[in-house]
């Protein structure tokens, strides 16, 4: 699956103080982006601290999510596309295909 390369998003002040995603699955886009991406910049990109960035890394590591490989100081990332998702009303569906849809989308805007 190609990904682009992660850059800040921009805050819309019209918009509600709410978003479609968690945190977990901002933090998994950003992964998916970057797998070479440091916790700060998952810090920064999401909203959230650092200490936050590495819990949810750590929870998606722990429901096989998220691969970590050590890369001597830093991590690398992967992410299983094959996994499903684990809300019961969705679970029949997999986080590959979250990503895809959202890349056609992409494509066709």
């Amino acid at each position: 699956m190609t990904v682009a390369t992660t850059k800040k998003p921009q805050k819309r002040t019209d918009e509600p103080g709410w978003t479609f995603l968690t945190n977990h699955g901002h933090v998994l886009v950003c992964i998916a982006q970057n797998p070479d991406i440091r916790i700060t910049e998952i810090a920064d990109l999401v909203g959230i601290g650092e200490r936050a960035a590495h819990r949810i890394i750590s929870d998606l590591a722990a429901g096989g999510y998220v691969i970590v490989t050590k890369d001597g100081r830093r991590n690398l990332y992967s992410v299983d596309f094959s996994r499903h998702l684990r809300h019961p009303l969705e679970s029949d569906h997999t986080i590959g295909e979250i990503f895809k849809a959202l890349a056609r989308m992409r494509r066709t805007s």
